[in-house]
């Protein structure tokens, strides 16, 4: 079992950077990847970047150059840096995490608002 938690949402004016956290505990050992998704109401989740165990990283076209997936592995922690945020950045953003390459957790969410 997993459990993720995220944090750092808010309300920003487009330009503008937020930092998300997505805290992990349980079987953290077991974690083969973490990647923030985001969604809003009516369109499926999107991934928008993802690190592995091993350290390498991946982004989605939209977001790359602007976002930066990072983790402290002393503090269980990924974190997820967002700069020039624009407002089609607005959503909802989720943690998840894939352990043992098969089981997937997701924590609660956290809303991000990106105003014009």
């Amino acid at each position: 079992q997993v459990q993720l938690v995220e944090s750092g949402g808010g309300l920003v004016q487009a330009g503008g950077s937020l930092r998300l956290s997505c805290a992990a505990s349980g079987s953290i050992l077991s974690i083969n990847e973490i990647a923030w998704y985001r969604q809003t109401p009516g369109q499926e989740r999107e991934r928008v970047a993802s690190i592995m165990r091993g350290g390498s990283t991946d982004y989605a076209d939209s977001v790359k150059g602007r976002f930066t997936i990072s983790r402290d592995n002393a503090e269980n922690t990924v974190y997820l840096q967002m700069n020039s945020l624009k407002p089609e950045d607005t959503a909802v953003y989720y943690c998840r995490a894939v352990v043992y390459a098969t089981r997937v957790y997701w924590g609660q969410g956290t809303q991000v608002t990106v105003s014009s």
